[in-house]
């Protein structure tokens, strides 16, 4: 399952979906996590309205089952549900390494109806969390 982060530094989750700079994605399985990519972004990312900024962003996340932020938008939220990503807010910067212990946790554990949706979202995913 793939796991997006709003980042400024590439190690916490400690931007705004809109101003990230950067989007970190990971691979998570049951036996571990591994880095897939960042994608940077550049330009006036805090301009407020600009709707524009959201759709490179939406693009790259739109395989990933959760988005993690430090906060999003009305808007911003809207587009990342309708395209079945779940957008997970931290109430203050994190660490990614952290946040996917925890994830990899739960997932072998019981994981909540919305974590399954998630889960299920790719048709050809073969991933068995409770194994």
């Amino acid at each position: 399952m793939k796991i997006a982060f709003a980042t400024q530094d590439l190690k916490r989750v400690d931007a705004h979906f809109g101003w990230a700079r950067n989007i970190a994605i990971y691979e998570l399985s049951p036996e571990g996590h591994h880095f897939l990519k960042a994608v940077e972004f550049a330009g006036d990312l805090q301009e407020d309205g600009n709707e524009d900024k959201l759709a490179p962003k939406i693009e790259a996340i739109k395989d990933c089952a959760i988005l993690y932020v430090a906060a999003i938008g009305g808007s911003g939220a809207a587009r990342v549900v309708a395209n079945n990503i779940h957008p997970m807010k931290v109430n203050q910067p994190e660490a990614i390494e952290d946040l996917l212990g925890r994830l990899k946790d739960v997932l072998n554990g019981t994981p909540p109806p919305w974590l399954r949706k998630a889960l299920a979202k790719d048709a050809n995913r073969t991933l068995d969390f409770e194994d």
